[in-house]
């Protein structure tokens, strides 16, 4: 395949089989070979059942490769989504730690006020 053909299951190919030309998705023309292959081998043409099997089986392959770059994309996306949801869990925890990190910051500096000596207040 090269990496020439997008690995998209709607993608329309043209093909030219031995006595046919067909248009359709990998899945249709797999279809459609598979079925011209076995009317030839009705018909008791072994030659053509073959070439027809032939292509049949290329469009197989075809279809086979899209399903495991399919796999492979759905993979990598689910790695990438649970490496975000792991950065933001985290991210999570250290705005949580600096909070916890201020509020003990404050609770000491209002202790240190409470240590000084007060002002005296005269009523008067």
């Amino acid at each position: 395949m090269n990496g020439q053909i997008p690995m998209n299951r709607n993608h329309v190919f043209d093909s030219h089989g031995p006595d046919v030309r067909v248009r359709g998705t990998a899945q249709q023309l797999f279809e459609k070979y598979l079925q011209l292959g076995r009317d030839a081998t009705g018909s008791g043409d072994r030659v053509a059942a073959e070439a027809y099997f032939q292509h049949a089986e290329h469009y197989f392959r075809i279809m086979n490769a899209m399903a495991q770059a399919a796999q492979q994309s759905q993979i990598e996306r689910a790695e990438r989504q649970a490496s975000r949801q792991q950065r933001g869990q985290n991210n999570v925890a250290e705005d949580g730690e600096d909070k916890a990190s201020e509020a003990e910051a404050e609770e000491a500096e209002v202790r240190d006020l409470a240590m000084e000596p007060q002002p005296e207040l005269s009523e008067g």
